[in-house]
């Protein structure tokens, strides 16, 4: 070396034993001056082709791009001035040393180099170069040497020695620090870049690389969100490649592939297994590896497509990981060399200083590589979450109707929130698998340097604990399983309550469920106080491990051998790498078991994704037989594969333009064969053909969560004149003067603010709508009213309708519509039986015939008796909502009276068809529209929104926590976790006092002593530690076993109002969210925060005990660290806010398209679906990835503080090293190594805690509504046997809806004999369930009172009133649980009884055929009962009560005409002696009832025997006489 540097390369003498330290020339010529240039060509190969993959376009020539060109040619210029000189004297035969030649080549070669890259990235359209900015800064940085050394020698010399090549150095160096200015501004965007369209573009993308490192751009987000809350339209958009449209592409692109291959070896595996199993004998080994072949490839890998997708961008970050930890190491190395220089009086102090320089720079460094690794890792988590989400939500509407039966709504909602989830967990934490066994042995080795074998015995302490910890993650796990079974039971049956909260209360059955709630919540506690007691032991060995590594470690390394002295160099560096090795240990096993978790969902996922897809070709749309629209040839189809088939051996030909009516039996396959025909069905053979576009008409109507209009529209083009003939044409004209917004109106999920009848309209006005040529109408006519299901039939379906000229198929249980239609189809137990138009049927005398007899003996009443067939109010069982519930908050009054109105026509009834009876309907219709419209108010939206608690959480709140914990409890805690801290620097100062006992004779005294002690203080630590989470848990599910408490019993007692106006979903988030945050979340949060608080404070006291001067510096720090902490604490919590808000509708978005891809496929829209899909998971995201970034951004910031005080800690120590002792020293920086942790955990668990503790405020929100009356008033209650005659009588009364409504019944006064049959008939809005619900008091008087048998129903309990009252609901609502339990929820009967009564109501042959005969478990909702059925159970349950007066509310509809008269002929025959008060919608089911009563506008009209009434000719005439009555 020294012959080509022409001097010393290293000198010693020079550079580290002197005050004044200085670098030989050789080392300024050779290693600073080559370093950046080293750097750059090393880089070069990587960055070039980095470059070539992402071209942004290329920027214009701008001044800044200019000056550096400019610059880099000076430089260049520059370094070769200097070779020119060494040639210069070459020819003056001074001959410089090989150095002077080569290093300015190299450099100038270099700098040459580093012009052309700048100009390169400039056409590829890069703004901010990080990889010259670090070549600029590395470049400064090593000139800074020679800078320095220059100085120094040229004063020590008093002359300039080389003249040239100094001036020619400043320069050089005046120029690259320029460089290193200007490569920190950035370019301006560049041309032909993909325009931004966004109004709200990141500014992430445009940002530099400075600003990208260290998280600057995401600041004036912090500031806004600090300023004010933050709200949706404040977000940034997600950048592009983290949009759903382009993650998904890509992972469908590589799912696809995967499924390709997979044929294709599918394909491979036949044909090779055919030719083995020729050959037999010759290589059994070879039919072996076949087999196990295939068992390997059960189906396509969706793991493989996820790697291909998201694993390059993953690597990147693991990279990240490898150098930071390497990094995490260099910190103890120095701290040991610290104590050293500490110890070492002699030392030139510089030395200090370097290495407290170097402590923050590698500790600066560590935490910007850190988070750019935790960016990577997050947002492949986010992306790999976009991704699975995207691809079931698609999956979801083409997969087969066995397969959707194979997984519920519910479940297949779980693989997009919790599976999907799952990975997005898994990826913060998947590099720890080789992440941590690296660190691990890293630390081994370091810890073998400084304390030789006996580590290992600390290392056995550590694998001890290992299974332990596992053990006990295990039990956990189990736990966790029970626990989470329990609160999905407990959330089940509360949804079911709150879904039919009025049954319950006109049952009066609050008390047995209450009881079952509660019953489910102790076993979900008892699990909860398991679990409690496996965390705090966990919390115990997770603190005392690092203790009782260090211990054992000190203990054996002290005792083998006597000359081993525990100096404080060996104790403190070891302490600081045990708590290194800390992490990893904890962090393995939960890798490994979230792991398992993920591959479970890995496996749950990729089996949906491989389920069979609907065969888009199953049904021919293109080639039909000529003339006819639809042919089905042979079809025998069935719901699945494997189940028998449900349709056989189908012919059926549908000339094109006719209308067919299918008609049949409950259950004969009529649906079936609509589905047939949508090609929702397994063909199993036969051929079927569609011709053209098809809309579909459910049986159930399926309804958006959108408005009216949008409903109707369903995607296609606005026309104002086809729009409004729809409306017309479908009767939702009136409909839409009742609705608050009118077509604006929000339409609740699945419709639940419409009537059924509504919402069958609705959904046949989006089939008129869409102008297909096939029309498939599944029954629209049942849950409409007779005289409207005339008027939709004359204008929409018949032969003149809005639909003439289209091919229809009509499934239809009304008898009515029969003669016009052109083709009747009669299906019996899935064959059809018959064909033929109406009068051949009747000519056969086949089963059609017969069916007619049966119901229409006398031709002329035929027609009308059998209109009255379905009525308007059937709401289907999932949604109970009674169809006076209003649910708009504002108005609903005059909603009521509008709904009302639209009931009026239940009883203009159809009459035969001639041309006079026609035009008189019209006119009906046309007065109708005459009524003055009600003012309409323009806040449409059906329920209010949620409202997203902003600003900071009141200091009420906490304090509400505490007194449910219990105040002493909580100071107690407290005062557990001062002792606790308290124990743990008394062990460190004892420890740091041990090391600097005197050495005597090569060995310490009292070692004995010494490590007794030590052992104590760390034991009490844990033991206290044990208590202290013990203590908290216990407060914790105290706390939470109060709140629920109190909820539930608040929610059983509010009354029905509440209820209509809350959206279920609402209350049930604080039964589940809310009351799973309070029982397992804010306990740990709470554990959590107070460790790191005392943790931070007890290492700021430890450092200022030991280097008072820390004290000046912690003012400033304090202030920083607060101001941080409070920027973020607000736009976190905001953003997490908006973002679980921003959730929930994409799973309600995804259950209702699952309800209705079979609408949604025969429409042809999935399309536009999937995109509403997208757009929505994309609007979280943007939420969730603004969130991720806070959490980096605060962490750069947090742990810079935490960096500055480990360099002050180290800079003081160094300063007052004199008066310090190597013990002190170590003990101050060890826990300043620790302070960076625990002051991120700090500010994060503050923003926890901060969001979690609203669940509080929330649960408390919910259980202080006002209650309804008391249940049983003691000294009031009734006789037991009251009623007894049954006498009901109304005194001027008067009632509303609820406060600052109008009355809808005003001032009635009637009476009523016991045993009484009385009709109760009007116009729609005229009151007719108000009446009914005020009997129950869920409606309370405004005035006036009702009286039953004299005594006043006001003054006694509501449930001594309702168990003595019976009511048959229209909506017939079960529970899920046995038969039982939904006929006797108090088990008050003996099984006689009630075999009694299901006998009476036609029910015992159905549920004796049963296995399980009254244990028959109902599904939820009675979902797997017909509705018929449902009926007739509810009629089972009056039939229990038996009580005397006996209320009916239009109880019968959507049942065939035989279950109809059954029940009708059960409640004269059983209820013979009783009061029956009939709601009646179809007048002949009330013409024998001895009184009727006609209210309008809530007061009454008529009130008489049915004769008299028609005789006086007044309302009930009018509507007698157009049900062809009278």
């Amino acid at each position: 070396m020294e012959a080509f540097c022409g001097s010393r390369f290293w000198d010693p003498n020079i550079s580290v034993h002197t005050e004044n330290p200085d670098l030989t020339p050789c080392f300024q010529n050779t290693v600073l001056a080559w370093i950046p240039s080293i750097y750059l060509w090393t880089v070069l190969p990587f960055y070039i082709l980095y470059l070539k993959r992402c071209k942004r376009g290329y920027i214009i020539l701008s001044m800044l791009s200019r000056f550096k060109t400019i610059l880099g040619v000076l430089l260049w210029c520059v370094c070769w001035a200097d070779l020119f000189f060494s040639f210069h004297e070459l020819l003056q035969s001074r001959t410089p040393p090989p150095v002077y030649f080569v290093t300015p080549l190299v450099v100038g070669i270099t700098m040459v180099l580093a012009t052309i890259l700048i100009q390169y990235e400039r056409l590829q359209g890069i703004r901010s170069s990080g990889v010259l900015i670090i070549f600029w800064f590395v470049s400064v940085l090593c000139a800074l040497g020679s800078f320095r050394s220059k100085i120094i020698a040229a004063m020590a010399q008093g002359h300039i020695k080389d003249r040239f090549r100094f001036t020619t150095f400043y320069i050089y160096f005046a120029l690259i620090l320029i460089e290193l200015i200007l490569s920190c501004y950035q370019e301006k965007p560049p041309l032909f870049s993909p325009v931004n369209s966004d109004s709200n573009p990141c500014p992430e993308l445009n940002s530099g690389f400075l600003s990208k490192l260290t998280f600057w751009w995401f600041t004036s987000m912090a500031i806004r969100g600090y300023k004010k809350p933050l709200e949706d339209k404040d977000l940034w958009s997600l950048n592009e490649a983290d949009t759903s449209n382009v993650i998904i592409q890509q992972l469908q692109k590589e799912w696809d592939r995967q499924e390709r291959e997979w044929k294709q070896k599918e394909v491979a595996y036949t044909k090779t297994s055919n030719h083995v199993l020729n050959h037999v004998g010759d290589d059994p080994k070879g039919v072996e590896v076949l087999i196990r072949d295939k068992r390997q490839r059960k189906e396509p890998s969706f793991l493989k497509a996820l790697l291909r997708t998201f694993g390059p961008y993953f690597l990147i970050g693991s990279f990240y990981k490898l150098i930071q930890d390497l990094l995490s190491f260099v910190n103890p190395q120095l701290l040991s060399v610290l104590i050293d220089f500490v110890k070492n009086k002699d030392a030139p102090s510089w030395w200090g200083f370097s290495i407290a320089a170097l402590m923050f720079f590698s500790a600066v460094l560590q935490t910007i590589i850190l988070h750019q690794h935790f960016q990577y890792c997050f947002v492949t988590g986010m992306r790999l979450r976009t991704g699975i989400t995207g691809m079931i939500y698609r999956k979801s509407l083409v997969i087969t109707n066995s397969a959707k039966r194979s997984s519920t709504v519910g479940e297949i909602v779980n693989l997009m929130s919790v599976d999907a989830q799952r990975f997005m967990d898994l990826m913060t934490f998947l590099n720890m698998l080789w992440s941590a066994p690296l660190q691990i042995c890293l630390a081994l080795y370091f810890l073998w340097q400084t304390l030789g074998p006996s580590v290992l015995a600390g290392v056995a302490v550590m694998i001890l604990l290992i299974p332990l910890n596992a053990a006990i993650a295990i039990k956990t796990r189990a736990l966790q399983v029970e626990q989470m079974r329990y609160k999905d039971s407990r959330i089940k049956l509360m949804n079911e309550i709150l879904n039919g909260i009025k049954v319950l209360k006109l049952y009066a059955w609050e008390p047995s469920f209450e009881e079952k709630v509660l019953e489910i919540r102790k076993n979900e506690l008892r699990v909860l106080k398991k679990a409690a007691y496996l965390n705090s032991l966990s919390t115990f060995a997770w603190i005392s491990a690092p203790f009782l590594v260090a211990l054992t470690t000190f203990a054996v390394y002290v005792h083998v051998d006597e000359h081993n002295i525990l100096d404080a160099e060996k104790a403190f560096v070891s302490l600081t790498l045990f708590n290194i090795l800390r992490f990893p240990l904890n962090m393995l096993p939960q890798v490994i078991s979230n792991l398992a978790q993920t591959s479970v969902s890995l496996k749950r996922i990729q089996q949906f994704l491989s389920h069979d897809e609907l065969d888009p070709n199953c049904v021919e749309t293109k080639v039909v037989t000529p003339g006819s629209a639809i042919s089905i040839t042979n079809g025998t189809f069935s719901w699945a594969k494997e189940l028998k088939p449900s349709l056989k051996n189908i012919n059926l030909m549908v000339p094109s333009g006719s209308l067919v009516a299918i008609v049949g039996h409950v259950g004969c396959g009529k649906s079936s064969l609509v589905s047939a025909l949508l090609g929702e069905m397994e063909k199993l053979e036969g051929q079927v053909a569609v011709k053209g576009s098809v809309a579909y008409v459910p049986q159930q109507a399926w309804i958006q969560n959108a408005t009216l209009k949008d409903n109707i529209l369903f995607g296609q083009q606005y026309n104002e004149q086809k729009y409004q003939s729809v409306l017309e044409a479908c009767a939702l004209k009136t409909d839409l003067e009742v609705l608050p917004g009118g077509d604006y109106t929000e339409i609740g999920e699945k419709g639940i603010n419409l009537s059924g009848g509504q919402r069958q309209r609705v959904s046949l006005a989006r089939a008129v709508f869409s102008n297909a040529d096939v029309y498939l109408l599944d029954d629209p006519l049942s849950a409409v009213d007779s005289h409207v299901a005339k008027h939709i039939f004359d204008h929409v379906i018949g032969p003149e309708g809005a639909l003439k000229g289209k091919t229809r198929v009509l499934v239809t249980h009304g008898i009515t519509f029969l003669p016009q239609v052109d083709q009747i189809v009669v299906l019996v137990d899935g064959k059809i039986s018959e064909t033929g138009s109406y009068q051949e049927l009747l000519k056969q005398n086949g089963a059609f015939a017969d069916f007619l007899r049966t119901y229409a003996p006398d031709e002329d009443l035929q027609e009308e008796e059998l209109t009255m067939l379905e009525d308007e109010e059937v709401l289907l069982a999932e949604d109970t909502l009674s169809n006076h519930t209003d649910l708009a908050d504002n108005e609903p009054v005059t909603n009521e009276v509008r709904k009302q109105f639209l009931r009026q026509l239940s009883v203009i009834s159809s009459d035969r068809e001639c041309p006079s009876k026609m035009s008189t309907r019209r006119r009906v219709c046309e007065k109708k529209a005459v009524e003055p419209p009600l003012q309409k108010n323009l806040n449409t939206t059906l329920i209010q929104a949620e409202t997203a608690e902003t600003g900071r959480v009141k200091l009420s709140v906490f304090w509400q926590y505490m007194k449910a914990v219990g105040v002493v409890t909580s100071l107690v805690i407290c005062f557990l976790y001062i002792c606790q801290n308290a124990a743990a620097i008394g062990a460190n100062v004892w420890l740091s006092d041990w090391t600097n006992e005197p050495v005597i004779n090569g060995t310490q005294q009292n070692t004995s002593m010494r490590l007794g002690v030590y052992a104590a203080l760390g034991l009490l630590q844990g033991l206290i530690v044990l208590l202290s989470s013990f203590t908290l848990a216990m407060g914790g599910i105290g706390a939470a076993c109060k709140l629920h408490a109190v909820l539930l019993e608040n929610k059983f007692r509010t009354p029905q109002s509440f209820f209509d106006t809350t959206p279920t979903g609402r209350i049930i988030n604080r039964f589940s969210k809310d009351i799973y945050v309070i029982d397992e979340v804010l306990p740990p949060t709470i554990l959590m925060f107070l460790g790191t608080f005392f943790t931070s404070a007890s290492t700021v006291i430890v450092i200022i005990a030991s280097t008072p001067l820390f004290a000046v510096v912690i003012i400033p720090l304090a202030v920083v660290y607060f101001f941080v902490q409070r920027f973020y604490v607000g736009t976190s919590r905001q953003l997490k806010r908006l973002e679980s808000i921003s959730r929930s509708p994409i799973y309600s978005h995804f259950s209702e398209t699952i309800t209705g891809t079979s609408v949604i496929r025969a429409y042809g829209r999935g399309n536009s679906f999937i995109s509403v899909n997208d757009s929505k998971v994309d609007e979280n995201q943007k939420s969730y990835y603004l969130n991720i970034v806070s959490n980096r951004w605060l962490g750069v910031r947090i742990e810079f503080i935490g960096n500055c005080v480990v360099f002050f800690a180290a800079l003081f120590a160094v300063l007052g090293r004199n008066n310090l002792n190597a013990g002190l020293v170590g003990l101050s920086v060890s826990y300043a190594l620790q302070v960076t942790m625990s002051l991120n955990w700090m500010v994060r668990m503050t923003s926890d805690l901060e969001t979690n503790i609203v669940a509080v405020e929330r649960v408390k929100e919910y259980s202080e509504t006002e209650t309804e009356a008391p249940w049983i008033i003691e000294d009031k209650r009734p006789p037991g046997d009251w009623p007894t005659q049954g006498e009901v009588e109304f005194v001027d009364y008067s009632v509303r809806y609820r406060k600052g409504l109008d009355l809808v019944l005003e001032d009635l006064n009637l009476r009523v004999k016991g045993g009484e049959k009385i009709g109760i008939v009007g116009r729609t809005g005229a009151g007719k369930s108000s009446m009914t619900l005020s009997l129950f008091r869920i409606l309370e008087a405004a005035n006036g009172e009702i009286r039953i048998d004299g005594v006043r129903i006001s003054e006694i309990g509501l449930h001594d009133l309702r168990s003595k009252i019976t009511i048959i609901p229209q909506d017939p609502v079960l529970f899920s649980g046995t038969l039982r339990i939904n006929l006797d929820p108090f088990n008050k009967y003996s099984e006689d009884e009630i075999w009694k009564a299901l006998e009476l109501s036609h029910l015992k042959r159905f549920v004796s055929s049963q296995p399980g005969m009254l244990e028959y478990e109902c599904s939820e909702g009675g979902e797997n009962l017909s509705v018929g059925q449902r009926q007739l159970v509810c009629l089972a349950r009056a039939l229990l009560r038996k009580t005397r007066i006996l209320v009916l509310d239009e109880a019968t509809a959507a049942i065939d005409l035989e279950t109809d008269n059954l029940i009708q002929m059960t409640i004269r025959t059983q209820f013979d002696g009783c009061t029956v008060l009939t709601i009646a919608h179809r007048l002949n089911t009330i013409m024998d009832y001895t009184r009727i009563l006609v209210l309008d506008k809530g007061t009454i009209a008529e009130f008489d025997t049915p004769s008299n009434l028609i005789a006086s000719r007044g309302i009930f005439y009018s509507m007698a006489k157009d049900a062809g009555l009278a």
